[in-house]
């Protein structure tokens, strides 16, 4: 879907696959990756990588939470499968600090590490050192039809409350004609419906731990939250909303089957573009909601490029992160594709180029990304940094667990009140077993 013509019609194959296979080269390195459109693209760019290096390449594209859960199986066992791994912000610190990571502190000059964003470059680092570059950065916000806005006879302000945006999705939902006025991930993994609601709650006032660590599920902000989200998703949500994610909702919002979708900032230019989208030329954005408790419901994230401390094959590694998220990159992208296509969110340089910001969605996107603070994501408190996760090694395990029985709700398998008692337990006892 978003393969150009920098792609052969083999590699288009191979890429369908779930890998570009590196052919006969002295050096050839191995990338797990998530199966994003950015990093889809990426791949159809990899011969000049190879032509200009000598250095082949493998791809193992996968599903989000598929990927997640490889690379974290191979990089704590010491598997080896991997050279690069696509992480994130969640694994980077952690990774990082166990020693598990090459540091990335000797890069070029010309790389210019400095022009990283540093919302992106600091959580991508443990103290102070680089442990992951940012292929891409993203927070979250509206996108959403101007014109099925209009047609209600309200408007999207830049800055909405939840309660705008559900009486907006409510006008806009003609189910009859398959239109969802809300297309919000409901995919139980914690990096996927569970950081959807996570960043929710942060705007209702929840947080996943008081100051003394002890799991909050029990407090009326989640409750609040997750009934506010069932009872929008039910009366404007599409079918099956609970196996919905970035990819399916993406799918969904081209389609021209939402009325908005919230969702990763890097998402604008793929609904933007009339080679996939039916409604490219109809979008608009927005801040993600807020409630008024100072809080909005956006997150941070970035998808980096970090070599795991078991490679044999470093150097070549380095040289492709390298690459693949430099200035250069994002002009071979721009020079192809346009610059509504490059890579958001990464560079400060990106947004300060006249061209980019252009680009309809490019300040929207920077917006965000600076309105995002994990040092200070809850309106009471917390004792973790994160806002769509806490930092903390335990986190994923326990994340997915409760992603589960939320997602449970959505299919109409469980109650909230169920829902909440059970994270509540789960959560409890995991960090009670970790000595919390």
């Amino acid at each position: 879907m978003y393969l150009k013509s920098a792609l052969s019609a083999a590699t288009a194959l191979s890429l369908v696959a779930g890998a570009v296979m590196a052919g006969s080269h002295s050096t050839t390195i191995t990338i797990a990756t998530v199966n994003n459109g950015d990093m889809i693209r990426m791949q159809g760019y990899t011969d000049s990588f190879t032509e200009a290096t000598g250095i082949g390449v493998e791809w193992v594209t996968l599903e989000e939470n598929v990927l997640r859960q490889r690379v974290t199986t191979d990089i704590t066992t010491k598997g080896g499968a991997f050279d690069i791994m696509t992480i994130g912000m969640y694994e980077t610190p952690i990774w990082g600090a166990n020693g598990w990571l090459v540091a990335l502190d000797d890069l070029s000059a010309e790389y210019d590490v400095d022009d990283l964003l540093p919302a992106m470059a600091g959580g991508l680092s443990h103290d102070g050192t680089l442990y992951a570059a940012p292929f891409y950065g993203e927070s979250s916000m509206i996108m959403y039809r101007t014109d099925l806005v209009e047609a209600t006879g309200m408007s999207m302000p830049e800055a909405p409350t939840w309660t705008q945006v559900a009486e907006l999705a409510r006008a806009m939902t003609d189910k009859d004609n398959e239109i969802y006025g809300a297309c919000l991930r409901g995919k139980a993994g914690w990096g996927e419906g569970g950081a959807f609601i996570t960043a929710m709650s942060n705007s209702f006032g929840a947080r996943w731990f008081d100051e003394d660590w002890n799991a909050q599920f029990d407090t009326q902000p989640w409750a609040d939250t997750l009934n506010f989200y069932v009872d929008l998703m039910t009366d404007a949500g599409p079918p099956g909303y609970s196996t919905n994610g970035f990819n399916e909702n993406l799918s969904l919002f081209q389609q021209g089957k939402c009325g908005m979708w919230i969702d990763a900032t890097v998402a604008a230019s793929f609904v933007t573009n009339p080679n996939d989208s039916t409604v490219a030329d109809k979008v608009g954005f927005a801040l993600a909601p807020d409630n008024g408790l100072g809080k909005r419901s956006n997150w941070l994230w970035a998808w980096a490029l970090a070599i795991p401390a078991g490679t044999q094959k470093a150097d070549a590694a380095k040289q492709f992160i390298e690459w693949a998220t430099s200035k250069d990159y994002i002009e071979l992208v721009a020079a192809n594709e346009g610059w509504a296509n490059v890579p958001p969110g990464a560079r400060t340089s990106l947004y300060e180029n006249p061209e980019y910001q252009k680009v309809p969605f490019a300040q929207m996107t920077l917006d965000s990304i600076l309105s995002a603070d994990p040092n200070d994501s809850t309106v009471e408190p917390s004792p973790y940094v994160g806002i769509q996760f806490a930092a903390i090694p335990e986190f994923a395990g326990i994340a997915t667990e409760v992603s589960q029985e939320f997602s449970a709700v959505y299919a109409g398998q469980q109650s909230v009140e169920e829902a909440l008692a059970k994270a509540q337990a789960l959560t409890t006892d995991a960090m009670e077993a970790a000595g919390y």
